[in-house]
């Protein structure tokens, strides 16, 4: 019977928690990356967008999911969703290039592009999963 009683607890006390830390209003949205698989090319690099200028694509992708904040610098458009963030640049032959990374990841490869305007996932108080989550 105690076993039973702890085992109900634990389970209470998991789901109080995973309650807290989950405000859908807050978290921001997960990038889309299957949309993004079907709407644009493969290339070894990301996706291509072989007409659109990356101003554009942004906006289409933007606005199929939301993203938590977007950030243009020069020529080069950034979405940042919950875990990820998705760089769209110039391609060479023309259109538009389109990587996704995980935060970190991102950060760091276009950190002279974001850094100043986005939290550094390597602070201390840099909290994760975007903004709200982790309160």
């Amino acid at each position: 019977m105690k076993t039973a009683r702890r085992i109900t607890v634990m389970i209470l006390a998991l789901g109080a928690l995973a309650a807290c830390g989950s405000d859908p209003e807050d978290d921001g949205n997960d990038v889309p990356s299957s949309w993004i698989r079907q709407e644009y090319r493969g290339s070894g690099a990301g996706y291509v967008d072989r007409t659109d200028l990356p101003s554009t694509v942004a906006s289409e992708i933007d606005g199929h999911t939301s993203s938590v904040a977007r950030l243009s610098d020069g020529d080069k458009v950034f979405l940042r969703y919950r875990n990820d963030i998705v760089a769209i640049s110039p391609h060479q032959l023309g259109g538009s290039l389109i990587e996704v990374a995980d935060y970190r990841t991102g950060y760091r490869r276009w950190k002279t592009n974001v850094g100043t305007s986005w939290p550094d996932p390597d602070s201390a108080s840099f909290r994760g999963g975007g903004p709200g989550s982790g309160k």
